[in-house]
């Protein structure tokens, strides 16, 4: 079984900013396997669905950003799943927008939903899939996450998202190793 967590904000008022480019990914695997059963757990928006013959738990965790590591924590306890089973998709903008970046490990660099999943799991050995947003020049980060993307960033947003889903079909099929040789450029 494998475990995809995809971070963003609950509410429509985040719908479609920078920060919820996870829950983008999750909405994009999800709408293509209509077979996908939804329920709500360990305070996230379950999908179960079967991705090249695996069993894959697909999670929105409906806690805000900073908070994702209790539904994470729960979640892998719940399935009772291990973080070599995980894969966590999240905004980074220190990449340029439309770049992807999939790492076995690592730091949060920052970011605070991955500090949040770090602190509760004390770990950071879990597979994460980073999408870049860029950073505006002079642009404060912490609001600059919750705004939307541009008009003329749209069409590499999505383009970007259909990569990552492809990404996490892969990584699920295959591992992290083909992923990161396959996506990371």
């Amino acid at each position: 079984m494998r475990f995809v967590v995809g971070l963003g904000n609950p509410g429509r008022e985040y719908d479609g900013t920078r920060h919820n480019i996870g829950f983008m990914v999750v909405d994009r695997i999800v709408s293509a396997r209509p077979a996908a059963r939804q329920r709500r757990a360990f305070d996230s928006h379950v999908f179960e669905l079967n991705m090249g013959g695996r069993q894959v738990v697909i999670a929105k965790p409906r806690t805000f950003m900073n908070l994702s590591g209790r539904a994470v924590a729960a979640g892998l306890k719940r399935l009772q799943a291990d973080c070599a089973d995980m894969l966590v998709i999240c905004d980074d903008f220190n990449l340029p927008l439309g770049r992807l970046r999939i790492r076995r490990q690592g730091s949060s660099g920052g970011h605070r939903g991955l500090d949040s999943i770090v602190g509760e799991l004390g770990t950071d050995t879990f597979a994460r899939l980073r999408l870049g947003i860029g950073l505006r020049r002079g642009a404060d980060p912490a609001e600059y996450v919750l705004e939307e993307f541009a008009a003329g960033e749209k069409e590499e947003m999505e383009n970007m998202v259909e990569s990552a889903a492809q990404a996490v079909a892969c990584w699920v099929r295959e591992g992290v190793d083909a992923c990161m040789n396959r996506f990371n450029g």
